[in-house]
């Protein structure tokens, strides 16, 4: 069976264009499809981190040496953009979410852009 990522990654690829590496903004839908039931990983603020998106609109953030946060996600269709909301939030924060050579990126308009890498399912453990 080949997993939502993989045909998002080929999808991606056919639109990057032969031998040049370029950013592609990932519409609502590809954002829905990369992340809905998988766990993205990377390091926040130099700290590793895992968060699952549940299909249900919940989020789990687990960061080493940290107690879990549970939040909540979802994807606005008409910005294309990532959105979370955590229990001290008084607001949707938005991210917009990209692809640049194979890498993922979290992308804010007050953050630098934050490389992640996606896995199937839901692995907050590492083994």
């Amino acid at each position: 069976m080949i997993s939502r990522r993989w045909i998002l990654a080929a999808t991606l690829a056919i639109f990057a264009g032969p031998g040049q590496a370029q950013s592609v903004k990932l519409s609502a839908n590809e954002i829905e499809i990369l992340l809905s039931g998988n766990t993205a990983v990377g390091l926040w603020e130099g700290t590793a981190y895992r968060q699952y998106f549940d299909a249900d609109g919940s989020t789990i953030f687990a960061q080493d040496g940290a107690r879990s946060a549970l939040g909540e996600w979802r994807v606005d269709a008409d910005t294309g953009e990532y959105q979370s909301l955590w229990p001290s939030d008084a607001a949707w924060e938005s991210w917009l979410v990209m692809e640049y050579g194979g890498t993922w990126f979290w992308v804010s308009k007050t953050t630098p852009p934050t490389p992640f890498e996606m896995l199937d399912g839901q692995q907050l453990v590492t083994e």
